[in-house]
């Protein structure tokens, strides 16, 4: 598939045109004679995509998150987790293939694994809802994590969504109880919980598996109660943009951390996660091991307590 260029990568998008037009041409008339110029304005196109990416602003922050290129939770669990088996269902209404979990290795400790998968192409979009977990979808997650603590495994959790699906279907099976019963699951639960912020992780779809002993973001991916697009539809009934309430909801992971909502921000590859999967894969699976090393060894009094006054801190900067 060609490459997925955001608004503001325009000027590397013409860079990177014109670099794949004289690889044409040195292939075709002479080889080897344009190297040096094509070696040249590829080193131009990587600088101007690290000048670009250091600095971006909330709303671009949130292209980037939603980019369709990033890690998957597919792709996490392909990569980090070892001898994986996914479990289904919710034993009440059916399997939500939006929310994935379940059991396996990472780097040679049994864990429960959880997290939303939006899909890569139209086929895997339909089938995983967008990420837009149902009711179902929240009950499994309590379901894996009862099981995580029945024996004693600390569950990761991979979080990328726009939130919980709204139909009609999932209101009338209780999505808000469930994204509520998720949310104190996580809360009370007596083992481990890392949380990572792959993405985007927007409103109750996503607390409800994030609220954990430790979360933690990567660099471009945002955190938030609402989408920009909702926050304006809903609070400035359309009089705004998506941009401005995007800048005003303090969303990106820098904000975040002041305000003690995250715990620490993953850095991602020069370009963004999606210019280099691996590196990235690599990057979260460090940082979750690192967690987990510092809560190995707490007793359940001391994890829950721990995760209580991690969640008393949030916004107190004094």
């Amino acid at each position: 598939m060609p490459p997925h260029y955001l608004e503001f990568e325009r000027p590397i998008a013409d860079l990177e045109a014109k670099i794949e037009e004289l690889q044409k041409v040195s292939e075709s008339a002479n080889p080897g004679a344009l190297d040096a110029e094509i070696e040249a304005l590829r080193a131009r196109a990587n600088e101007l995509r690290r000048q670009a990416y250091s600095k971006l602003d909330a709303w671009q922050k949130t292209q980037v998150a939603r980019h369709p290129d990033r890690p998957h939770f597919t792709d996490y669990v392909a990569e980090l987790i070892e001898d994986f088996v996914e479990l289904r269902g919710d034993r009440t209404f059916a399997d939500d293939q939006a929310l994935m979990g379940g059991l396996g290795r990472f780097r040679g400790r049994p864990v429960v694994v959880i997290g939303q998968e939006k899909g890569r192409d139209t086929v895997s979009r339909v089938k995983h809802n967008f990420g837009l977990a149902r009711p179902e979808g929240y009950r499994k997650a309590i379901r894996l994590m009862d099981m995580a603590e029945r024996f004693n495994l600390p569950v990761i959790s991979l979080v990328d969504t726009g939130g919980a699906y709204p139909g009609v279907g999932s209101e009338e099976r209780g999505v808000a109880e469930a994204i509520a019963r998720s949310t104190e699951r996580c809360l009370s639960l007596k083992t481990p919980l890392v949380a990572v912020i792959t993405g985007e992780g927007a409103s109750g779809g996503a607390i409800a598996i994030a609220s954990g002993s430790s979360v933690l973001i990567l660099e471009h991916s945002i955190y938030m109660v609402i989408s920009p697009e909702g926050a304006n539809a809903i609070l400035w009934r359309g009089a705004r943009t998506a941009e401005e309430a995007a800048k005003a909801m303090k969303i990106t992971a820098q904000d975040l951390l002041k305000l003690k909502i995250v715990d620490k921000i993953i850095p991602e590859p020069p370009g963004g996660a999606h210019s280099d999967p691996a590196a990235t894969i690599r990057a979260v699976g460090d940082a979750i091991e690192a967690e987990l090393l510092k809560l190995e060894n707490l007793s359940p009094e001391e994890i829950l307590k721990r995760r209580a006054e991690r969640f008393y801190a949030i916004g107190r900067l004094a």
